[in-house]
């Protein structure tokens, strides 16, 4: 579904703030004194999952204050679409990985299918240990198949963009954690976040 510019504005009018721009600043540098703490000496290769993971990494990659390297990884099983499905890898890391001790920072930890198949690559080309690092993850309610060792907020179950989570490709660039209203039926049973 592709939206126009004033549909995406009409969106943002009715959308429900979930994390103000503090919060989640205070958060990313939360997350970042964490990864300071455990990763120090790791001299890590830390790859971003485009495109939602650009404004977390954008925030979190000044803060780290030891020797990294970085890359990327387009791995998406939405596009701009709502529903997952097959996942497709758009782009590879150029870097080397094996051998390395990775940092993986994704936006958003929602159902981890797309997290867990992009880890399990990283692992097939030889990445020595992968730590991950996310935004935020979604309380679903349901297990997932795999889990964060860093979070920086936990967000409801329902579809939120900001922060370089996306409504339909729109609102990546919000300073702030946004959701679509309850009341719009066809966004509230829905309960993916745009991009993952």
């Amino acid at each position: 579904m592709t939206l126009s510019p004033a549909r995406a504005r009409d969106i943002m009018k009715s959308a429900d703030l979930i994390c103000d721009a503090a919060q989640v600043h205070a958060a990313v540098a939360r997350i970042a004194n964490e990864i300071n703490s455990a990763l120090a000496e790791d001299h890590p290769l830390v790859i971003v999952v485009m495109r939602g993971a650009v404004v977390f990494a954008g925030q979190l990659l000044p803060q780290l204050n030891f020797p990294l390297d970085v890359d990327s990884i387009d791995a998406t099983r939405y596009g701009d679409a709502t529903h997952g499905g097959e996942i497709i890898f758009r782009a590879m890391p150029v870097m080397a990985v094996a051998g390395r001790s990775v940092l993986l920072l994704d936006d958003i930890l929602d159902e981890g299918i797309t997290l867990q198949a992009i880890r399990d690559k990283l692992l097939s080309m030889g990445a020595r240990k992968i730590t991950i690092a996310v935004l935020a993850e979604k309380h679903t309610g349901k297990s997932k198949p795999i889990t964060a060792d860093f979070t920086g907020l936990i967000l409801p179950n329902r579809y939120v963009f900001g922060f370089g989570m996306d409504v339909h490709g729109y609102w990546r660039n919000l300073p702030a954690i946004y959701a679509m209203p309850t009341i719009n039926a066809t966004y509230a049973t829905n309960q993916m976040a745009g991009g993952q």
